[in-house]
């Protein structure tokens, strides 16, 4: 199923460096975050006493990585925002991704202005670059689609399109968008694209049969709906395609 959330991409690439003796505090985020992944309530020991003994910006990470594998994206989004500021203050170039990861747990947690916030000043760093840039315009188009500004929204999705264009959930997202604003030509386009990279979620066939209703294509929507069914049955685009189906069913004899 395609995730909305792309967080745990969290593991950011540590900044390039010259060859030397590896760096102590590296080398303890990398332990942390393994066992994070492994165990996130020992990880959020080892992070806050990392953070007691003056960790700083990478301490903070870990401990949102640990946050985030429990789904606390509150808490998350906030250790993720404290890294963001230290690195900004060590000027080192992960900040723009802390700041990124932020906004992603504010969207998780339902904080649509604290996200678009998050993701203003990841943007804002002009750092960012490929899918990571494209990520971060995905997720801000999501906020801004939230408080239903949807010219900003479209602005950004034509950019995750392009630096994000192997992600379907990029297609998806603008394909919905068009056909909430009725530009079915589009909606029919990027539907097509994010068919191509993820045919068998059933969010994407829902929305291809959401698209082929508007367009009053009835066997396409239900080829579409009664696939989204039997790809994921318990998910909440199998059940939204099921209600959708039932307009087909016969009329119950009285």
């Amino acid at each position: 199923m395609i995730l909305p959330l792309l967080l745990l991409a969290a593991q950011t690439p540590a900044q390039t460096m010259v060859a030397g003796p590896p760096d102590p505090a590296e080398l303890r985020f990398d332990r942390c975050v393994d066992l994070a992944d492994r165990d996130p309530h020992a990880a959020e020991d080892e992070a806050g006493q990392w953070q007691r003994d003056g960790g700083g910006f990478l301490s903070h990470q870990c401990l949102g990585i640990a946050y985030a594998s429990e789904t606390r994206w509150t808490a998350a989004a906030a250790e993720f925002e404290a890294a963001a500021r230290g690195a900004e203050v060590a000027r080192d170039r992960r900040a723009a991704n802390y700041w990124a990861q932020a906004g992603n747990a504010w969207l998780a947690g339902g904080e649509g202005l604290k996200a678009r916030s998050a993701l203003n000043a990841a943007l804002a760093t002009g750092t960012l670059t490929g899918l990571q840039r494209g990520e971060a315009n995905l997720d801000r188009a999501r906020a801004f689609v939230a408080s239903g500004d949807l010219g900003d929204a479209r602005t950004d999705l034509d950019r995750a399109i392009v630096d994000a264009a192997a992600d379907p959930l990029s297609w998806l997202l603008s394909a919905t968008l068009a056909r909430q604003t009725n530009d079915l030509p589009r909606a029919k386009k990027d539907i097509a694209e994010a068919l191509k990279l993820a045919g068998d979620d059933a969010s994407v066939q829902l929305e291809a049969g959401n698209i082929a209703a508007a367009s009053g294509d009835e066997a396409g929507a239900k080829a579409a709906w009664k696939a989204a069914t039997t790809l994921k049955p318990d998910s909440e685009a199998a059940r939204n395609a099921r209600n959708a189906l039932r307009q087909f069913d016969p009329p119950v004899a009285k």
